[in-house]
């Protein structure tokens, strides 16, 4: 099969899904997930694969789910079945019936740390900047993990913030990651987690990551994430004053002009 927006490779037991749109930050478009979808089915159909790896190409993991086209507003129908769909892509590496292990770094931003979220494991190199920036864009969380990860304080903090530069090591102080590589080191450990768990037995980590998953959905973390996703609709369909100037300014000028212009116009 062949992708334009990412790369697949099959290493022994091991599926490396690549992002690959790096002059982009490996910003996430409606073609890559589908292909990544595509990537999903192929490494879970196939008896080989035993562990599922993602990791970014170039200089960052990932900036997120691509704005460009503005932030809120639309029609309500299209901006659901695309939250949806970008919803869905998330929770693909929660649901998948195989190990998944993100490998971040340099940024993780937005839905693209959402994603490493919904991995089994996600392992950061030290140079990595996390977070959800997505209200200083007047967007919302897509896949509201984090405080099923963290707690609800540690979550409003970040989320409430917008932060974007929380440090690898105070990701994994939160429980975000797993754990801390030397720079440029994430995909080895990564590889060094995901050849462990390919050497044990299938059944056995199968079932252990579903009685896991199942724990969270009696707790209601589905339920829940899907009511967060009705509310996300209402916050991108939603136009007001300020957000049709921030994307005047957005369209016009650019991100960091419409970011600049939110932070002079609330400065205290």
């Amino acid at each position: 099969m062949s992708f334009s927006t990412i790369e697949y490779e099959v290493k022994g037991s091991i599926a490396l899904l690549t992002l690959a749109r790096p002059d982009k930050l490996n910003a996430i478009n409606a073609r890559m997930v589908t292909e990544l979808h595509q990537a999903l089915d192929l490494a879970e159909a196939d008896e080989q694969v035993r562990v599922i790896l993602l990791h970014g190409a170039g200089r960052a993991f990932s900036a997120g789910f691509d704005i460009e086209g503005g932030t809120a507003g639309g029609d309500i129908s299209s901006k659901r079945q695309t939250l949806v769909e970008d919803f869905n892509i998330i929770m693909r590496f929660w649901e998948s019936p195989k190990p998944t292990i993100a490998a971040v770094h340099k940024y993780c931003l937005g839905g693209a740390l959402e994603m490493a979220m919904a991995c089994d494991l996600t392992i950061a190199s030290e140079d990595c900047r996390l977070g959800e920036p997505e209200p200083k864009f007047g967007s919302g969380i897509v896949a509201l993990l984090m405080p099923w990860l963290t707690g609800p304080k540690q979550a409003k903090q970040l989320l409430l913030t917008g932060d974007d530069r929380v440090t690898a090591q105070r990701a994994y102080e939160l429980g975000l990651i797993n754990e801390v590589a030397a720079e440029g080191e994430h995909l080895d450990v990564a590889l060094r987690f995901a050849r462990t768990m390919a050497a044990l037995d299938n059944t056995a980590i199968t079932l252990t990551k579903q009685a896991i998953n199942r724990s969270y959905d009696i707790s209601g973390m589905r339920q829940a994430l899907l009511q967060a996703l009705e509310l996300d609709v209402v916050i991108e369909t939603t136009e007001t004053p300020e957000s049709r100037e921030f994307n005047a300014i957005l369209e016009r000028d650019g991100l960091k002009q419409a970011l600049a212009w939110r932070e002079r116009r609330y400065a205290v």
